[in-house]
């Protein structure tokens, strides 16, 4: 051997950097999650860095499968296996998806998978490395929302100006003509029109009065910033509370009302709020149904959400009303609707009470076949890392 080769190999062996000093560097990257598996799909290495993020321990997970990091959505969509065939096929796999954790819980990862060759390129495993972006994620998300709320809050304020300038000022227009014929014409007229048209601005007042209130509580919704206290409550006492306020007017037409929901079926919402969507959709149902026909509450829980069903057997209503239902309109839902001017401010002020308090509402309906709303609220106090379910659900 030359005294050249010699030098060389003392080099090599002096500054050349071992398997075990690499392996240390891996080790101490804690922000990222680096781990390695071989050719079956099983995990042979972890770091400390996945430790600290997927919360299992080395002895864990070496020679658990690779898809154990993934969400049951990703697992039957097959995902584990896409992203190493597109390694396999142009050298790496980028994505960016969520995870699951040890606890249940998820985080969103920025995530890299390339193979792993030997000396004669022979592909012998595969390299995973993650990065945790949930921060990134929910910055990136709460800009969206705060984007979307902006656009709603000019949606609203131009549906309120509309509301005012038609809705009340057409009819309080009605209110003062009616009330100046009265004044200028009181010896003249029979006491049974005059009776007749003073019990026509007796409710014209208030049907204005009740529309006002409900543009007055639904600005409060979406531009105050009011006391809110949700708390975990029985829903079923609620829906009784709206029945017992009710009756009468379901007795007037012979109504019935039927609470099915079960005893001990919860809900995470401010109290005042959960009353007042209940009691608005409950009335509307109501105020919509034929004599003798049935308004009936049902519950089911579907994982961290309670779905709740009010179903009439009254009038229906048609696609083009049901796209309308959730946003301010000049003209009346439609023909069936013109006595009650305030429902449609109802239904507003029940969408802004539930987007509050973390729920939904949508409606389905035929009609002349009845409809049903359905509106969703938390079972529980929302957790402050997210649901792996629902997180997908809404990808």
């Amino acid at each position: 051997m030359s005294n050249e080769e010699k030098n060389h190999d003392i080099l090599k062996e002096k500054y050349v950097p071992t398997a075990e000093f690499y392996s240390q560097i891996i080790d101490s990257l804690q922000d990222y999650c680096i781990f390695t598996v071989d050719k079956d799909l099983k995990i042979n290495s972890w770091n400390s860095g996945a430790t600290k993020i997927f919360q299992y321990e080395t002895d864990e997970m070496i020679g658990k499968p690779f898809e154990t990091i993934f969400t049951e959505v990703d697992k039957n969509a097959g995902i584990p296996k896409k992203e190493i065939e597109i390694a396999l096929t142009v050298g790496r796999s980028v994505d960016i998806r969520w995870h699951l954790c040890k606890d249940g819980t998820t985080f969103y990862a920025d995530g890299l998978v390339f193979p792993l060759k030997n000396e004669k390129e022979e592909v012998i495993g595969y390299v995973k490395i993650l990065r945790d972006i949930t921060g990134r994620k929910k910055a990136e998300d709460a800009i969206k929302k705060y984007t979307k709320e902006l656009e709603e809050l000019n949606t609203h304020k131009e549906g309120i100006l509309a509301i005012l300038s038609h809705d009340l000022r057409s009819p309080l227009a009605g209110i003062i003509q009616g009330a100046e014929y009265l004044k200028l014409n009181f010896d003249k007229v029979k006491p049974a029109l005059a009776k007749e048209l003073l019990d026509e601005l007796h409710n014209s007042t208030i049907n204005e009065l009740n529309m006002l209130d409900y543009l007055v509580e639904w600005a409060r919704i979406k531009y105050a910033a009011d006391a809110f206290t949700p708390a975990k409550i029985e829903l079923t006492k609620y829906v009784e509370k709206v029945f017992e306020m009710l009756k009468e007017t379901a007795a007037i037409k012979t109504i019935n009302l039927n609470n099915e929901i079960k005893e001990k079926a919860g809900v995470f919402a401010d109290e005042k709020m959960l009353l007042s969507i209940i009691q608005n959709i409950v009335s509307n149902a109501i105020k919509h149904t034929n004599d003798g026909g049935n308004v009936t509450i049902t519950a089911k829980k579907n994982h961290d959400k309670m779905i709740v069903e009010i179903k009439d057997s009254g009038i229906g209503m048609s696609k083009e009303i049901q796209d309308k239902l959730f946003v301010p309109q000049l003209k009346s839902l439609s023909k069936a609707r013109e006595d009650d001017k305030g429902a449609g401010i109802g239904l507003l002020l029940v969408k802004g009470f539930l987007e509050k308090n973390g729920g939904e509402i949508w409606v389905e309906s035929v009609e002349g076949q009845g409809s049903s709303f359905y509106f969703t609220l938390p079972t529980d106090k929302p957790l402050d890392k997210t649901d792996s379910t629902k997180t997908e659900d809404k990808l």
